[in-house]
């Protein structure tokens, strides 16, 4: 339920803020080279080329210069580089509340201009801060910034693997995967790239966005939080109505800093005091300093005499970071490696709203195309009498033509219900299957109608059509008409059953509706997966999937072979519509006499790569998986991995990582099915559990109903946290064994009770 909750919440958040966050990360990262950048666009006005044998003007010579260029603006403050090279950085009055920042040549005192650009990167920093829409977009950066520190945290919560020690798990993508599996996996494994540095700018940015993160930082160290409005803080040009201050001496000030500090600095930024009297504030880089925000601060009275040295190197660790949010928040504390690096997340952050929109959307998708079979008749309060359609479905023919059936009584003006058999309790027919073919029950009153679907190349066609329609009239209820049994899809009785509908309820019958068209589907690759084996040949054949053609796990293919004559046949699934590819694994059917089967080998030995395939797909609700994240117990054999496998693909495209899977064949040597994308996911954590039955790699044999014998007690663990029972493979031998083996350990109520709500599932053959 946490996790359910989580990925919710991560989800909401992400589409919600995630835009302000792509924002906020494309311009925190043009910003992050803003000084190199502002360099290279502004040669002869950041640089300079002096003379040989020029000599710096002083402090005072350079404000005068600068005064006589500009007579009505007052000098706030000075910035010299120790490079020769560099011009010196001049802080005016004018041009804002925090003046504007010239440029002048450090040997001539000549203005030289703004850098060209600045103005750029002004903007981009106020988009940064807050959307550049003033203090209305501070609070919509600082809830984003929030945002952020929760989607880091839920994230790596939800993606936690099993195997927390495997870096493959943590790290490594999956190139292989396509579509939607991709893109999860992107989402997932590009955020554990830069989860820290995520976290580390969103826990620094809060810095700035609110007052009481900033003052619970500084509390939680023992440090009382800066003041706004403080000596950190820039002043702006005098009051207008205030005469301008008479000129102040620095040069004696400054040669007493540079002899304090025996000229070892990079970058010296002076506060020129706006009166006689006033102390001189130097800020200053030292040539050796950590990073490029570990300034120094030295004060001098107004006779240059010391009065405070105030070295970042001396400060405590906790001073240290709290002096330090910027660096940290840019990287820079952890020198040019760290700018790069938070460079690069900070360019990444579109990339987890794209794929987290484009994930999103996708489930939605998915969702609709669940409900599309499903939609609620709005009809429910005809005046006819009133019918309950129940449907069993293993591809979802069945579904279809129960809501078929319903639209056309409800024209008639019957109340209608659609039910799957599944679904009816005792409440509307006294329970179903066991509880009710076993049982007597009084049921003159019911009028029912039979449509039986099946295939005649099976011995009991339409075997439970039969028995429900004999126990039916054992138990009193009249049948309204003969029941219809329908031969593989075959239209001409289903118009026949429209028919006999139509004549009891005086509708008009559906126009026959047209077969569902076999598509052409080009064979793309076709691999032997178990050379060497005793055992019949399995292939795994991949084809090219049409334009507009889609299915979900657990689906199936039918495939209608070139032979004249013959009736289609399915397979199981065992790819994703998201992999870009239709996979199937097939086996080589072999007859008595030595022949191949008629559509294995057609598609193992005849069908050449290139050439193309009838192909329609089928769907399998009875076999997909629910919508929640309840675990998964899924055990098969042989070509029955197929649909297992597309199963566990969308559980690992989801990030649904509990996954067990108990798979049977002859030998690990030659046997072993999909043997390096199975262990790839245990490695990952993706299947949490992999228990395998190779039958003749030991004396005696062993099958997967013994292995889940073995491992009883965590099969009840896994029952008692909710999971699901999904078991693909031949009904004869395997599926008979692992029901047998599930009656033995859970008992006869339990299982039923499993069937009933959906997590024993079955899709044998």
């Amino acid at each position: 339920m946490v996790k359910k909750i989580l990925f919710q919440l991560h989800w909401l958040l992400g589409i919600s803020a995630g835009l302000v966050l792509a924002l906020m990360g494309v311009t925190g990262a043009s910003l992050s080279y803003q000084d190199e950048l502002l360099r290279l666009l502004n040669p002869g006005v950041m640089s300079v080329e002096p003379a040989v044998g020029a000599r710096p003007l002083s402090p005072d010579e350079l404000v005068g210069r600068v005064g006589e260029q500009l007579p009505n603006r007052q000098v706030l403050g000075l910035s010299f580089s120790a490079d020769a090279l560099d011009a010196v950085k001049v802080n005016v009055s004018g041009g804002g509340p925090r003046g504007e920042t010239l440029y002048a040549d450090p040997y001539s005192g000549e203005v030289l201009g703004a850098a060209r650009g600045a103005g750029l990167f002004q903007f981009l920093m106020q988009l940064h801060r807050w959307l550049a829409i003033g203090d209305a977009g501070k609070p919509i950066t600082g809830a984003a910034t929030l945002a952020l520190v929760f989607l880091c945290l839920s994230g790596l919560y939800l993606r936690w693997p099993r195997q927390a020690g495997n870096w493959r798990a943590w790290l490594t993508l999956d190139w292989r995967r396509t579509g939607r599996g991709f893109l999860w996996d992107l989402h997932a494994v590009a955020g554990t790239w830069v989860l820290l540095a995520y976290l580390l700018a969103a826990l620094t940015g809060l810095y700035w966005s609110y007052e009481w993160y900033r003052d619970g930082v500084h509390a939680l160290a023992g440090e009382s939080a800066p003041q706004h409005g403080g000596p950190g803080k820039r002043r702006g040009p005098p009051p207008q109505s205030e005469a301008p201050p008479a000129p102040v001496s620095i040069d004696p000030l400054w040669n007493a800093f540079r002899h304090e500090v025996r000229d070892d600095y990079r970058l010296a930024s002076l506060r020129l005091p706006e009166r006689a009297g006033q102390p001189l504030q130097v800020m200053y880089l030292p040539q050796a300093a950590e990073h490029n925000r570990a300034f120094n601060r030295v004060s001098l009275d107004a006779d240059g005499k010391l009065l405070q040295h105030e070295r970042y190197s001396e400060k405590s660790d906790v001073q240290q970071l709290l002096a330090s949010v910027y660096p940290l928040h840019t990287g820079d504390y952890f020198g040019q490696p760290g700018r790069i690096l938070m460079l690069l997340a900070s360019l990444g952050m579109p990339l987890f709203f794209i794929t987290g929109w484009q994930l999103y959307l996708g489930r939605r998708r998915s969702r609709r195309a669940a409900r599309a079979g499903r939609q609620v008749l709005d009809g429910a309060s005809g005046n006819g009498r009133p019918w309950l359609i129940g449907f069993a479905s293993q591809n979802g023919f069945a579904e279809q033509l129960a809501w078929q059936t319903a639209g056309q009584l409800q024209a008639a003006g019957a109340t209608v219900q659609v039910r799957s058999l599944a679904q009816l309790d005792e409440q509307v027919l006294r329970g179903f299957v066991r509880r009710v073919l076993a049982g007597e029950f009084d049921l003159r009153h019911l009028e029912y109608a039979l449509l039986g679907l099946g295939d005649r190349q099976y011995q009991r066609f339409c075997g439970f059509g039969r028995q429900l329609h004999d126990w039916l009239q054992g138990q009193g209820a009249r049948s309204l008409f003969a029941p219809v049994e329908v031969d593989n899809g075959d239209y001409s009785a289903l118009q026949r059953w429209h028919a006999r509908l139509g004549e009891l309820t005086g509708s008009t019958p559906p126009e026959a509706p047209a077969e569902p068209g076999f598509a052409e589907w080009t064979l793309r690759e076709r691999q032997w997966l178990n050379p060497g084996s005793a055992a019949a040949p399995v292939w795994r054949l991949v084809f090219q999937v049409p334009a507009g053609q889609r299915w979900q796990a657990g689906d199936l293919v039918e495939i209608l072979p070139r032979q004249a004559g013959a009736r289609p046949r399915s397979y199981s699934i065992a790819s994703l519509a998201e992999d870009g590819a239709l996979e199937l694994l097939v086996r080589l059917q072999l007859h008595a006499d030595g022949t191949p089967g008629l559509c294995s080998g057609w598609l193992c030995v005849q069908l050449a790569e290139g050439a193309t395939a009838p192909l329609r797909l089928r769907r399998n609700p009875g076999f997909r998986l629910a919508e929640d994240d309840r675990p998964l117990l899924l055990i098969g054999n042989g070509t029955g991995l197929a649909s297992l496998r597309s199963l566990l693909r969308e559980r690992t495209r989801r990030g649904q990582q509990r996954n067990w899977l108990l798979f049977g064949e002859r030998s690990a040597a030659h046997d072993f099915l999909c043997r390096d994308e199975l262990l790839a996911w245990q490695a990952e954590g993706l299947l949490q559990r992999l228990d395998l039955a190779f039958s003749r790699d030991q004396a005696e044999r062993v099958y997967v109903q013994d292995r889940l014998r073995e491992a009883a007690g965590e099969l009840r663990a896994w029952l008692a946290d909710g999971a699901a029972i999904y078991v693909c493979g031949s009904l004869k031998g395997m599926g008979e064994g692992v029901d047998g083996v599930l009656r033995e350990l859970l008992g006869e109520a339990a299982l039923v009770e499993l069937q009933d709500s959906g997590r024993y599932r079955r899709d044998l053959y």
